[in-house]
């Protein structure tokens, strides 16, 4: 607050003169009074200055808040995107899974066919009759070989070994 308040002490001490009060003190409350004036009361060039500092504080804001919607903007196409790209993959662990699921059940199907129809054929050929009599049961047959002929000396046996010395 530097600009001063244009006060006219000097009618302001007539004024009390007049009314019955000692020059002196007179003086003394002029001097506080402009004194007070200057130090707690504003003055149109402060408010003008305060109005522009708002007024730039203001414009400040409104320029972050602009950058930061910029910003927010970003993430959000950031995220929407991230999220698209998490949807495919799921989508296409789940195909993955199912068609897993489908292997994995042809499979046992025909895994199991396989035994069935094996278990039949086994039940069948279990039910068929036999060619021999009841209680009659034929022993393998056990090959039979001969003995391999011993060798025939063609070289003249050796001395034993207690005589070569």
């Amino acid at each position: 607050m530097n600009t001063t308040i244009a006060f006219d002490t000097h009618a302001y001490v007539k004024k009390l003169r007049d009314a019955g009060v000692d020059e002196r003190q007179a003086e003394i409350q002029a001097e506080a009074l402009v004194a007070l004036v200057e130090d707690r009361l504003a003055t149109k060039q402060d408010i003008f200055t305060l109005k522009r500092d708002l007024a730039d504080v203001e414009a400040n804001l409104r320029r972050d808040i602009k950058e930061l919607d910029v910003k927010i903007e970003a993430v959000r196409a950031d995220l929407k995107r991230d999220m698209e790209a998490t949807k495919l993959e799921m989508r296409r662990d789940v195909e993955s899974a199912k068609a897993d699921t489908v292997k994995w059940t042809a499979g046992m199907f025909a895994a199991q066919t396989a035994l069935i129809i094996g278990s039949m054929f086994a039940v069948m050929k279990m039910n068929q009759p036999s060619s021999f009599p009841p209680g009659y049961h034929t022993q393998p047959v056990q090959e039979m070989r001969l003995p391999a002929p011993a060798p025939t000396p063609t070289t003249p046996a050796q001395p034993p070994v207690s005589q070569v010395r």
